[in-house]
C-alpha cells in the first residue's frame, strides 16, 4: 500500500497503524495548505522566525537555515516545524508579496502565466501598477513605465490624493495622443479612468503615460494610481 497520495503528498493511514489520528491530522493540515495554495513568497530564502501553521513559501534555491537543500519545494509550516512538498507541473498558485498568479512548469512557478508550451513558452498577463504625485503646470509624463514587447489592453488611474489646481479636468495618454486613456477626468479624490484600447497596442520600446490638464493648470497637489494592463509573449526555453 502506498505511504502517500500521488498530488499533494498526502501520508496515508496504514493497515493496523496506531495513533491514526496522527497521521489523518496531518493529512489535513496539508490539504488545508495546499488545496487553496497561497505562497507568501518565492523570493524568501531564509524561514519566517513564527510563522502561522499552515502558511506557505516556495523555497528558492540557495535557501539556508531549516530550509536549506529545499529549493524549489513547497514549504508549509506545521506544528513549529515545516512540511515540504514537490510542486508539480500545473499547479496554480497566488504569491501574496507580488500580488499575482503563478503556474508551475514543473520546474518553477511563472508569474502571471495563462498558457505554457512544451518548450518553454508562453503567454502571460501583467498588470504593472505605480502611484504619481502630480506635478505643477500645463501636464507632465511619468517614467518610461509602459515595457517594450507587449501589447497594451488599457491604462487604469485612479485619483487617491484630491488634484489642486485651477484646471476644469484632465487627461490620461501618451505623447502624441494625450487623450488615449481618457478625457475630462475629475479631480476629486476617487475619480478614476479606464482606458481600455478598442484594440491591443502593440509597444515596440518602452513609453511614459501622460498626465494633462484641461481648462487650466495642475497645482502642485495629488496624486495618482495608475495601472497599466498588458499580455506579453514569452520566449522559448534554452
Amino acid at each position: 500500500m502506498a505511504e502517500t497520495t500521488h498530488n499533494f503528498a498526502l501520508p496515508l493511514v496504514q493497515p493496523a497503524q496506531a495513533q491514526k489520528h496522527v497521521t489523518v491530522n496531518e493529512a489535513l493540515a496539508r490539504l488545508d495548505a495546499l488545496g487553496q495554495l497561497v505562497l507568501a513568497s518565492r523570493s524568501v530564502a531564509a524561514p519566517p522566525p513564527a510563522p502561522v501553521d499552515g502558511m506557505a513559501w516556495a523555497v528558492p534555491p540557495g535557501a539556508v537555515n531549516a530550509w536549506s537543500g529545499q529549493g524549489g519545494r513547497v514549504a508549509v509550516a506545521s506544528n513549529g516545524g515545516w512540511v515540504f512538498v514537490l510542486p508539480k507541473a500545473g499547479w496554480r498558485a497566488w504569491i501574496a508579496d507580488e500580488g499575482i498568479a503563478a503556474l508551475h512548469d514543473g520546474d518553477s512557478w511563472r508569474g502571471g502565466a495563462l498558457a505554457l508550451g512544451a518548450g518553454g513558452a508562453g503567454l502571460f498577463a501583467r498588470v504593472i501598477g505605480w502611484e504619481v504625485d502630480i506635478e505643477a503646470g500645463g501636464g507632465f509624463a511619468t517614467a518610461p513605465v509602459l515595457p517594450a514587447n507587449v501589447l497594451l489592453i488599457a491604462v487604469s488611474a485612479r485619483v487617491i490624493a484630491p488634484i489642486t489646481g485651477n484646471l476644469d479636468s484632465w487627461r490620461l495618454g501618451m505623447d502624441g495622443a494625450e487623450d488615449r486613456f481618457g478625457s475630462g477626468l475629475g479631480t476629486g479624490l476617487g475619480a478614476f479612468a479606464r482606458g481600455l484600447l478598442g484594440a491591443p497596442m502593440a509597444l515596440y520600446a518602452s513609453e511614459a503615460v501622460v498626465l494633462t490638464p484641461e481648462g487650466g493648470a495642475f497645482g502642485g497637489g495629488g496624486r495618482v494610481r495608475l495601472a497599466a494592463h498588458v499580455l506579453e509573449a514569452g520566449l522559448p526555453g534554452v
